[in-house]
């Protein structure tokens, strides 16, 4: 079967088209953290300035970022996350996890979230209507969009 002239339809995609850029998701975590300075940025990063400067524009053109100057002499501006930006910490620290787990099985951590019961946070994805634990295994993909069904586009 040829290939379908649109890929199928998908918030992921979507979502990866503005935070999947290298150092999208860095930035985030960076300004989230508190560190929203373009030196902070570039220092705690590690990006080139011209891509930094970049994807900032980016995030701030998304809404995921606001820029407001601190300094008049010379201009300078800093970053916060907006609530869009502070919805992806979710995301992000569930990457953490994964990482921690995979790529880091020698148990050395950079770094881990204390929560305010006081306890090391370890993020699970739940179901917001039972509260369980979701799992692959719980999950039905129903397609919304249409033509196309879980395997791929239906026949035209």
């Amino acid at each position: 079967m040829a290939a379908p002239k649109d890929p199928r339809p998908c918030s992921i995609a979507d979502a990866l088209a503005l935070v999947g850029e290298k150092y999208s998701l860095l930035v985030v975590r960076e300004v989230c953290l508190g560190n929203g300075r373009f030196d902070q940025l570039v220092r705690n990063i590690g990006a080139p300035r011209d891509i930094l400067a970049t994807r900032l524009r980016r995030l701030v053109d998304a809404g995921i970022l606001t820029k407001r100057s601190y300094s008049e002499r010379p201009q300078r501006f800093e970053y916060r996350p907006t609530q869009a930006g502070l919805e992806l910490v979710p995301v992000l620290l569930t990457l953490m996890e994964w990482g921690n787990r995979h790529l880091r099985p020698d148990g050395d951590r950079p770094m881990v979230h204390e929560h305010t019961c006081g306890n090391e946070l370890v993020p699970v994805v739940t179901c917001q209507a039972c509260g369980e634990t979701v799992h692959h295994q719980d999950l039905t993909p129903r397609p919304q969009s249409p033509g196309w069904t879980v395997a791929g586009p239906t026949a035209a």
